[in-house]
């Protein structure tokens, strides 16, 4: 008999027959891009929540009663919930907690999204169903974060058989990439440079590094980093103003953007302009910019370096 390597609390041994109870492998609880999962998520729902002077610290405690969901899904979908405010009871928390998540439901299903939680296991502090419905609220409102990629726990299922107690560990998938979670599966040029030419990749940024500074010289300004001299949107509004020959207003825009909706103004102003001067949408979302997305920043650039290359 070899000693589980899983503690198994006394209270999860309390199931019914083929009841079962899943919890997450300690070792993965140590996982460095669990842990920043976890950090981002909780970071961001502070910053939507800074109003209302709410503070998240934990997850799972935080989360269960569905107060905290309420006021993040209100925030987010700029909607009011007819529930009530504050519900002590258990059935009034399931009750609050199921009219939150039938609206989630409503947001999501249209897009495809595969629903991995549920009333019982939210209030039940489950923390992979937690984690898998704010990371599908993350990627749905285009929250102005980075989430980790390719985020995996391994997962104890727990389940009573003929009186006895069986365990199955099992790999949960947490997030993915972040275009495959946001469901734009075209590649392109980018994907495949990143992916089999990373030699190619330096060639392409020395390019377009060549090209951004020819212009925005003129200003005194110099690029020496694309992955980060973009992400406030600054030098991308001016870089158009360059190129089409026109001065940008200064109120149109912030200059020295301080917090992340100022820098996604910014970059998605440069987008507007963009657009003004017939190039097409950018495939890049301003989010992605701003979250210093090297692939997105190039898609972005390369745009601009094609149509306005031969521009003095």
């Amino acid at each position: 008999m070899s000693p589980s390597t899983i503690d198994i609390h006394p209270e999860d041994t309390l199931l019914e027959e083929n009841e079962e109870r899943t919890m997450i492998d300690p070792n993965s609880k140590e996982d460095p891009k669990f842990k920043e999962l976890i950090k981002v998520l909780i970071d961001w729902i502070n910053d939507v929540l800074v109003e209302e002077r709410i503070i998240v610290k934990q997850l799972e405690e935080d989360l269960y009663d569905g107060q905290v969901l309420q006021k993040l899904l209100e925030k987010l979908a700029d909607r009011k919930l007819n529930v009530a405010e504050v519900t002590q009871s258990e059935i009034g928390q399931k009750q609050k907690l199921q009219t939150v998540l039938e609206t989630v439901h409503d947001l999501l299903r249209p897009h495809g999204w595969t629903i991995k939680w549920n009333v019982d296991s939210i209030h039940g502090k489950n923390l992979i169903s937690i984690l898998h419905l704010l990371v599908a609220l993350a990627m749905h409102f285009r929250a102005p974060i980075r989430l980790p990629e390719h985020v995996s726990v391994q997962v104890v299922v727990v389940r009573k058989r003929e009186g006895l107690l069986q365990t199955a560990h099992v790999t949960e998938e947490l997030t993915t990439t972040t275009e495959m979670m946001m469901g734009r599966f075209e590649r392109d040029a980018f994907d495949t440079l990143f992916d089999h030419a990373p030699d190619k990749l330096n060639v392409v940024k020395k390019s377009l590094i060549t090209f951004v500074n020819k212009h925005l010289n003129k200003l005194n300004l110099e690029v020496t980093e694309l992955e980060t001299q973009f992400a406030d949107g600054v030098y991308l509004v001016l870089l158009m103003g360059l190129l089409e020959d026109y001065f940008v207003p200064l109120h149109n825009f912030y200059l020295t953007p301080e917090s992340s909706d100022q820098k996604v103004h910014n970059v998605s102003f440069a987008f507007e302009l963009m657009q003004d001067g017939g190039l097409k949408k950018p495939k890049a979302r301003p989010e992605d910019v701003v979250n210093l997305d090297l692939k997105s920043t190039l898609r972005v650039l390369y745009n601009l370096f094609t149509k306005y290359k031969n521009v003095e």
